[in-house]
């Protein structure tokens, strides 16, 4: 027998995803969901971010800008309500120009910046693996802070925030393809 192998441990891995908490599968989902976002923004150069394709529906900056305040409202706002210190994550402006029922402006003028859309996004992520990591699983059948017609729930928030940004992710990855870029995967 190798040195070091350890036989009294079956299927590890198993073990460790039985063992997992609820608000570990969350955050795991939520990070996944992140890092394959995360890969398709990386892709577009910030000289594309704000371009429309000729049906003119949406760009990358809206879309990230979109996810940094959705992810705010929902795994944040809706688990643990509005705290001091937000505004260093994401500022009223990025709220405000990406929030719900916003309409995306090709006008760069009109937008933040792509490094401060950048920076609210990965800020408001950050802080959202940290806190929601930390906390109990007997948090997720609360109600949520603020009423929403997808979920009622806290543990509800923390997963629509996963799809959602899912679905998101699907259209900066369709504008890439609009864009003529190769297929990332």
């Amino acid at each position: 027998m190798p040195a070091g192998l350890d036989v009294t441990r079956t299927v590890p891995e198993q073990e460790t995803q039985e063992d997992m908490s609820r608000i570990s599968e969350l955050v795991g989902r939520i990070q996944g969901v992140r890092d394959y976002t995360v890969s398709l923004v990386d892709a577009v150069p910030e000289s594309e971010w704000f371009r429309q394709p000729a049906e003119g529906v949406t760009h990358v900056a809206w879309q990230v800008g979109h996810l940094a305040m959705a992810q705010y409202r929902l795994a944040l706002d809706r688990v643990r309500g509005v705290q001091p210190g937000d505004e260093d994550l994401i500022s009223e402006q990025v709220l405000s120009i990406y929030g719900k029922d916003s309409v995306p402006d090709p006008d760069p003028a009109a937008n933040a910046t792509p490094a401060e859309i950048r920076a609210a996004f990965d800020a408001v992520h950050t802080r959202v693996i940290e806190e929601i990591g930390g906390m109990d699983d007997s948090i997720l059948p609360e109600p949520a802070t603020q009423p929403h017609p997808v979920f009622g729930t806290k543990g509800g928030a923390l997963e629509w925030s996963a799809q959602h940004e899912m679905l998101h992710a699907g259209q900066i990855g369709l504008l890439r393809r609009l864009f003529g870029e190769d297929w990332l995967r």
